[in-house]
């Protein structure tokens, strides 16, 4: 893991990702599928990655861990603390690369899952990044992994 120094110029708006989506499912459904671990084990990475292992206890307290290999072959590991669960409503995990066993900077991501009608509104917000590009990764993973999670989510309810 390559250490970015953090930009003095860098404020805390720009050290925050916000990703926003509207699922065509019902909130249970959605929060299911964002925590159960055999629909994580299907759509838990960007696309390309295979998802090599998962580990989640949803519950305040509870650790997850998601191991997954690049196209390229590299081995990245996630890891985290949920720090509170609101069945269906809400998730706040910390997350945070692993590389040889030590851990890189930690974020606090958490997850809203709103009703819209028959729809869930999801609102991804994770902060606060030590630099822009890490910030800038984390979304086209992010972004790469719900194109996944959205594509499941159409076959999970059948």
């Amino acid at each position: 893991m390559t250490a970015e120094a953090p930009l003095p110029d860098v404020g805390a708006k720009d050290r925050v990702l916000v990703i926003t989506r509207l699922f065509d499912a019902p909130r249970a459904l959605v929060f299911k599928v964002w925590t159960a671990p055999e629909h994580l084990a299907r759509w838990w990475a960007p696309q390309g990655f295979e998802l090599i292992e998962t580990r989640i206890d949803v519950r305040a307290g509870g650790a997850w861990l998601r191991r997954m290999r690049s196209p390229e072959g590299s081995v990245h590991v996630k890891r985290g603390v949920y720090r509170e669960v609101v069945a269906p409503e809400r998730l706040v995990f910390t997350y945070a690369d692993e590389e040889d066993g030590a851990l890189g900077p930690e974020t606090l991501v958490t997850v809203s899952f709103a009703e819209e009608g028959t729809q869930t509104r999801l609102t991804l917000r994770q902060e606060l990044f030590t630099t822009v590009a890490l910030r800038d990764g984390h979304g086209f993973g992010w972004g790469s992994a719900l194109e996944r999670f959205a594509a499941y989510l159409e076959t999970a309810g059948d």
